[in-house]
């Protein structure tokens, strides 16, 4: 837990107006409300918070699983045995709203069956009108809906939901509100990850984030730093700057600050050993930053570029705001100033009007690059973008062998690429017990690749040398040395 304080009614006799002093408040209430529920249930309350999407949405659960501990819930890994389940969503494909259609509906089973169970739905794909509307029609046993902006306002929500026994519903269409300093409970004790800044301001053409994300804001450094450096103070030795597009980071801010600048201030930061962030959009990737990340002994040699495809026609229907061509010049700055650099990315097939000729200047880009993985998606219609609505949708079966084409050739050449440290002897963060195998620990090299080798769980956290025995495709067989 990374703060805790106590706001009491003695204390406050009225809810205070002022962030985070309110929230404190309505934690406490609603503690006072789960004791008497624990008394009635004679046994303590517990909750599950389940994360759909991206890994913004996984520090938000975090934050959300903090703030539950502090009100009293305890901790219950599978959802329909929990008294409180939490459903963190996201949107950016629209099968990911069926899946928690689906879930919710096991969910009401599990609800009748206990009188002390509340459901919670929130994230982006809480900011789409028409899905809040299905749920106060076909899903009314759901207790408390609230978005993205919002989040922060947690236990003041539980806690109305609490004291009035019905559907509380609280969407904001979007905010430029950033509160600090409410509890978190971190995943894992050894590395976290840390918002830099919230929203987008990109318009991918293809993307709903912005929509349901809001407007880029950014956090102030000295907030960043702050909590950087509790979280080292607390045994963190990794951190993971998080934000749509770092690379946009500080811009909104009253006095400016670019992203390579945050990054040499977190670098000073004792006891932090490894720095990772994402993501990073090409078209303002500075030379700054280049700059900044071939010069550190921190920050991991691994950066997350998506491309997402190689034609600068397609590119310029997507609204990337960049061409083929910027984009390999860039990769080449990067591979010259960090030459030990891993590069990922995302690729889409099958946008609209993509042609076959389309589709060889992506496989050109693979090719010329060398990705060490990539994360390769048949494009789907996302209503409410601008690219649902164009005209030239590909037709699936061509999509379909688009893809198995890119996909043969991105594990062709990343088998490759990753397999160029075998026989060296890298520094590997030790992360967890395997789990198919535990007599083995698996770990990540600073290139983001896995390890797996022979060790026991009082290694985990700790930076350990690991000899790379054996490539095997995408990770590493190894032994420590």
């Amino acid at each position: 837990m990374e703060r805790n304080r106590l706001y009491t009614e003695s204390v406050y006799p009225t809810a205070p107006t002022e962030e985070p002093e309110r929230q404190y408040y309505f934690i406490d209430r609603a503690r006072k409300h789960l004791e008497e529920q624990k008394k009635e249930a004679g046994r303590p309350l517990t909750f599950c918070v389940t994360t759909f999407g991206c890994q913004m949405n996984a520090r938000d659960s975090e934050k959300l699983s903090g703030i539950l501990e502090q009100i009293g819930y305890v901790q219950e890994l599978e959802e329909e045995k929990a008294d409180f389940v939490i459903y963190n969503t996201c949107t950016v494909r629209e099968n990911a709203n069926l899946r928690v259609y689906g879930r919710l509906g096991q969910l009401g089973r599990a609800k009748k069956k206990n009188p002390h169970m509340m459901i919670a739905l929130c994230g982006c794909m809480m900011q789409e009108a028409q899905v809040v509307e299905k749920l106060k029609k076909s899903y009314g046993f759901v207790d408390l809906i609230f978005g993205t902006h919002n989040i922060y306002k947690f236990a003041e929500l539980l806690n109305t939901r609490m004291e009035s026994g019905g559907m509380v519903i609280d969407i904001w269409q979007d905010t430029d509100k950033i509160v600090e300093d409410l509890p978190v409970e971190r995943k894992y004790p050894f590395k976290s990850g840390v918002n830099i800044m919230f929203g987008c301001n990109n318009f991918c053409s293809y993307c709903i984030v912005p929509y349901v994300r809001g407007r880029e804001r950014s956090r102030e450094p000295e907030a960043i730093l702050g909590e950087i450096r509790r979280l080292a103070a607390d045994g963190v030795v990794e951190v993971m700057l998080l934000g749509q597009n770092v690379n946009s980071y500080g811009k909104t801010l009253e006095r400016p600050v670019t992203f390579a600048a945050l990054l040499r201030e977190v670098e000073k930061i004792d006891g932090i050993e490894r720095i990772r962030f994402m993501t990073s959009h090409p078209k303002d990737l500075s030379d700054e930053l280049i700059s900044v990340m071939g010069s550190s002994k921190k920050i991991c040699r691994h950066l997350h570029l998506p491309v997402q495809s190689g034609s600068s026609r397609i590119l310029e229907k997507m609204n990337r705001r960049y061409t083929k061509e910027q984009y390999l010049e860039l990769v080449g700055k990067i591979r010259k100033a960090v030459p030990d650099i891993s590069l990922t990315t995302d690729i889409i097939v099958g946008f609209p009007g993509e042609t076959e000729e389309d589709f060889q200047e992506t496989l050109d880009v693979v090719r010329k690059v060398r990705y060490d993985s990539a994360f390769t998606f048949i494009y789907s219609k996302r209503s409410g973008t601008p690219a649902a609505a164009m005209e030239d949708q590909v037709e699936p079966a061509v999509v379909k062998e688009r893809f198995n084409r890119l996909l043969k050739e991105v594990q062709e050449i990343a088998a490759q690429t990753c397999a160029v440290h075998q026989g060296t002897v890298q520094t590997v963060l030790a992360e967890s017990v395997n789990e198919h195998d535990p007599s083995l620990i698996t770990g990540r090299l600073s290139n983001n690749l896995l390890v797996h080798f022979p060790g026991d769980s009082s290694m985990i956290g700790r930076l350990l040398p690991v000899e790379l025995k054996e490539c095997r495709g995408f990770y590493y067989l190894g032994e420590r040395v």
